[in-house]
């Protein structure tokens, strides 16, 4: 396994992170690099960038969420056999759980991985004044390894010398290089087939263009010989020692409205002894019939309402299994899915599965967002009132339940606005809006095994 790791930082979101970062990707795999990317935090999105840009299934690593020896797991396995590892921050460097500390930021994951970091600053509008910026940054934490700096949205190439020279001096870090304000390249809008359009390789032009850019304006040598660090050391906790013999099959929905799955809660489903099967509700495909559990992640059913909504079959599938006892985990958009209908924001009802006895209105102000503990409730068969995990929340709908309706939580979560009962539980089916990462709670996993098993008997008439 190589050594070489980056982490791409910014001064604040929408500095450009993501733009560089993929940018790099590409650059260093025309240089002929295997490329290993991850991502801080928990989102969905970039990872599918990274993925589509190195041929290398992105990961996401959170100080939050996981302890310190998984994160480091998580990192070593999936930089196995990569030449480099590029790690996208997530907001500024130092944003996290909360205002008083690192943990779960950027900064925290760089130390924990002790990893060197390249600081990308906006610079329109300033020179000196940049340097002030990364001086302070420089600051804040002792023990922060910031070795390099990209000077991003740059009015010239006489600004940016301004800029580096006043960096250089104040900050004794190399700039690295730039790209002007009309280099910036519009990420196209993440929403609506963005997983489709990456494995037809429709956004290949970008990635060509990015690299184009950073190739001409980043010293990629400087970067590469800044990337080297020492050996991450840790404790094999997540995973299994042994795999576990193959016992009952799970189906997952993946395709453009449901593809928000952590790469390692896939993995540890499999590692515990699942088989696991594909289908796509989208394309019509149902539940297969030998299926003993089944799990519908996040994604965007609102934008694909419609077809969702005439695919009769694939709900009826799913309910015959949920209603049968099929244990089940529906995540943010399956739960969504779930519901009896999807109201989009001009007041369009689209019927959905119906199971969950409510319905979803969306809007156009985000309604949660940021971390859940978890735990459970009474008759939850994934996590008991004994068990915690951690997740997260971020969607823009809100669950409206049916007036009257008897409405079982299937876990209390605890969140920056307070303590909350949540989810809904009936038919061996738990689905609310948090998303799990099994990470914080591999048991969760055993106990989903579990319980597959005992309907795969009860079905068999054992």
């Amino acid at each position: 396994m190589t050594h070489r790791r980056l982490v791409i930082a910014g001064t604040g979101s929408g500095v450009g992170k993501t733009t560089m970062t993929i940018g790099l990707m590409a650059a260093l795999r025309n240089k002929g690099y295997a490329v290993q990317g991850f991502k801080c935090g928990p989102d969905y999105i970039d990872p599918s960038y990274h993925t589509a840009v190195t041929g290398r299934v992105s990961r996401n690593l959170d100080s939050w969420m996981l302890s310190h020896d998984i994160v480091k797991e998580i990192f070593c396995r999936g930089s196995k056999d990569a030449d480099i590892s590029i790690i996208e921050g997530v907001m500024g460097l130092y944003d996290g759980k909360n205002a008083r500390s690192n943990e779960g930021s950027t900064a925290d994951t760089s130390m924990i991985l002790d990893a060197s970091i390249i600081l990308v600053v906006n610079c329109q509008s300033m020179a000196r004044s940049a340097a002030a910026i990364v001086k302070g940054f420089q600051c804040l934490t002792p023990g922060i390894q910031i070795v390099g700096v990209i000077a991003n949205k740059v009015g010239s190439e006489g600004h940016y010398k301004i800029v580096k020279e006043a960096i250089e001096q104040e900050c004794n870090v190399p700039v690295l290089g730039f790209l002007k304000r009309e280099d910036i390249i519009e990420i196209p809008e993440r929403h609506l087939g963005l997983i489709p359009s990456i494995e037809r390789g429709e956004l290949k032009p970008l990635f060509d263009r990015l690299a184009e850019l950073i190739t001409t304006h980043i010293d990629l040598d400087k970067l590469i010989e800044l990337s080297s660090g020492n050996p991450v050391t840790y404790t094999e906790t997540l995973f299994p020692s042994t795999l576990k013999p193959q016992q009952v099959k799970i189906a997952i929905a993946k395709d453009a409205a449901f593809n928000f799955y952590y790469p390692e809660n896939l993995e540890l489903i499999e590692a515990y002894g699942a088989e696991i099967e594909f289908f796509s509700p989208l394309a019509g495909e149902l539940v297969p019939t030998d299926a003993d559990g089944l799990y519908i992640g996040g994604g965007f059913p609102e934008e694909f309402a419609e077809q969702l909504m005439r695919n009769k079959e694939v709900m009826a599938s799913i309910v015959r299994g949920i209603t049968g006892g099929m244990p089940t985990l529906a995540e943010c958009g399956g739960f969504m899915y779930l519901s009896e209908a999807i109201e989009d924001t001009q007041g369009t009802s689209y019927p959905m599965i119906g199971l969950v006895p409510g319905k979803v209105k969306m809007q156009r102000k985000l309604a949660a967002l940021g971390y859940r503990e978890v735990t459970g409730n009474a008759g939850n068969f994934l996590l008991g009132p004994q068990d915690q995990a951690r997740g997260h929340e971020f969607h823009y709908s809100v669950f409206e339940a049916n007036e009257g309706q008897t409405f079982q939580p299937a876990y209390e979560t605890k969140g920056l606005r307070g303590i909350k009962q949540d989810g809904y539980m009936n038919f061996n089916v738990i689905a609310g809006y948090t998303h799990f990462h099994f990470g914080s709670a591999p048991d969760m996993v055993q106990r989903w095994i579990d319980q597959c098993v005992l309907y795969k008997t009860s079905r068999r008439g054992g």
